[in-house]
């Protein structure tokens, strides 16, 4: 097993040039600082993490084909969640890291599409189809949730809640764990649950 991970993690490294490692070695753990990132959304804009040092910010990973994602978008969880948050100045990245051809691959267009027509409303949509930005946090399923607090610094990695089901009605009674993380730093408290095993399909990396 251990030789069959270092095999993967070399052939990262020989697939990427060597690029990838500052990443590989700095991804992003509570308590310590996220790493930065410049990414292309949807919209044609470039966002930097940098640029919201003073507010927290959320990433939600997201593959639109995979059946635990379509739970939170198809109930209007997640388009609850998005909108309430960024409408107490929270900043929603969503995240698109499948490789084209693999499912979840989104073009621009299609993306924009999308958006309209499931309403939802994340700040923005970002466009991650190297692989980079998903393999900088180490986003591991979809969806797969991070808070950043506005002093830069990893707050929650996990899951989006406490139902690891398909099924729609297990979204009602379930403990949201980024609702419940939010809620407690917005108040200056320590998030008591600040990570969590992250359930649904995995990010579909192109290596």
């Amino acid at each position: 097993m251990k030789m069959k991970r270092l095999s993967r993690f070399l052939r990262i490294l020989l697939l990427t040039g060597g690029f990838l490692l500052p990443q590989l070695l700095q991804a992003g753990r509570v308590g310590q600082a996220a790493p930065d990132f410049t990414a292309t959304a949807s919209n044609g804009r470039s966002y930097h993490l940098s640029d919201y040092k003073g507010k927290f910010v959320v990433l939600e990973w997201h593959n639109n084909g995979c059946p635990y994602t379509r739970k939170h978008y198809e109930s209007g969880n997640m388009q609850r969640l998005q909108k309430e948050w960024t409408a107490r100045g929270v900043v929603w990245f969503t995240v698109i890291s499948s490789a084209p051809g693999t499912q979840g691959y989104m073009t621009a267009a299609e993306e924009n599409a999308y958006l309209a027509k499931m309403g939802a409303a994340p700040t923005a949509a970002l466009l991650d189809p190297s692989g980079q930005l998903g393999h900088l946090y180490g986003a591991k399923t979809t969806p797969h949730m991070f808070i950043i607090n506005p002093q830069g610094e990893l707050i929650y990695d996990g899951a989006i809640d406490d139902r690891a089901t398909t099924d729609l009605s297990d979204v009602n009674g379930a403990t949201n764990y980024v609702s419940v993380a939010l809620q407690e730093a917005m108040s200056g408290k320590p998030v008591s649950t600040p990570t969590t095993r992250p359930y649904g399909c995995s990010v579909k990396y192109g290596y």
